[in-house]
């Protein structure tokens, strides 16, 4: 039986357009509810970004101090990306703001293209992102107009595979495994530059954390139901 003081990883499914801190605020609220605490350590190891879905490990109590140690697991994606536009957040949350011819784009060119993104990389972050610059996240100034610098960071993209391509609709599926700190959206960005075209992401699904699969997660409608019934008895 869990126990979410001692401290609990619990597996969740995020749903589309929750961020990952809406996830911990509706698992707080209600184990503080259900266990009448005031108080409760929750916290989440990799964050989503709301237009994307899938697994977010969030740890309660004493079970938070792994949250640093979880970051660092390798995590597995099922994105799809749009050829021929970009947008300025390289997803659907801002409207396109240029086009690009796609006559050029064929499955072999992809097939020769995404190898080249396998191993160690240098990633420039994308500017809507929650990376603190100078005690605020990115996308505040992003959204503002503002422009700062990004500095890359080293990742390493260990698999990616194309599970699709729509030549009609110029949508192309991929699987990527990677490390910590790979942004998906920045990938997509860097994947229409090469490939000439431009790209950005139309859906984002975290399918794996490590060993724990979309599969294994609880939906939060789940939990909720479980937590009903869910009983804690402290030690005396």
């Amino acid at each position: 039986m869990w126990d979410f003081i001692e401290g609990e990883v619990l597996a969740f499914d995020k749903p589309l357009h929750w961020t990952s801190f809406d996830l911990v605020a509706k698992v707080r609220y209600a184990l503080c509810h259900k266990l009448e605490r005031k108080k409760l350590k929750v916290g989440h190891s990799g964050t989503l970004d709301p237009l994307a879905t899938g697994v977010v490990l969030v740890c309660t109590g004493k079970k938070t101090k792994l949250i640093d140690k979880l970051q660092y697991d390798v995590k597995e994606y099922v994105a799809t990306l749009q050829l021929g536009a970009t947008t300025p957040s390289y997803d659907m949350e801002k409207p396109v703001d240029a086009t690009y011819p796609t006559d050029h784009i064929t499955r072999q060119l992809i097939n020769e293209t995404l190898p080249q993104f396998i191993g160690e990389q240098w990633q420039t972050p994308p500017m809507f992102s929650a990376i603190q610059i100078n005690g605020k996240r990115a996308y505040e100034f992003a959204r503002k107009g503002e422009e700062v610098e990004l500095k890359p960071r080293l990742l390493v993209i260990d698999e990616l595979e194309v599970l699709a391509f729509d030549v009609e609709q110029m949508q192309l599926t991929i699987r990527v495994v990677c490390s910590k700190g790979t942004y998906i959206r920045a990938l997509a960005r860097d994947i229409g530059e090469r490939l000439g075209s431009g790209a950005y992401l139309t859906a984002l699904r975290r399918t794996r954390v490590g060993e724990i699969h979309v599969e294994d997660c609880l939906t939060i409608e789940q939990f909720l139901n479980t937590l009903k019934d869910y009983e804690y008895v402290q030690d005396k």
